[in-house]
């Protein structure tokens, strides 16, 4: 896992990478400030950080699947004698670990 320094100086790459850079100021096009760009990378650096922090639970969340599938899941198991819901959520926490 990454360092937000790590991340900082990741992010400082890709944004002098793409350089020069514009806004949209009182509809004239400015390239970017020392300040701007700065500030970009500090963006940068800070989604990439709560990517890598946060980004297993929407990953989780989108394998998880709905509740009703997971309750149907649940009432076939019981019927059945089987275990997918269980092995379907080991599943899933295992391939998007929470960061250590």
């Amino acid at each position: 896992m990454a360092t937000l320094e790590e991340l900082t100086t990741e992010a400082t790459a890709e944004i002098e990478a793409a350089k020069p850079m514009y806004k949209q100021v009182n509809n004239e096009r400015l390239e970017f400030t020392d300040a701007d760009y700065a500030q970009a990378v500090t963006d940068l650096a800070n989604s990439k950080w709560d990517t890598q922090q946060f980004g297993y639970v929407q990953a989780r969340q989108e394998a998880y699947g709905s509740i009703a599938d997971q309750l149907d899941m649940q009432y076939w198991d019981a019927v059945n004698s089987t275990t997918t819901w269980k092995d379907h959520i080991a599943t899933v926490k295992s391939d998007n670990p929470k960061p250590a």
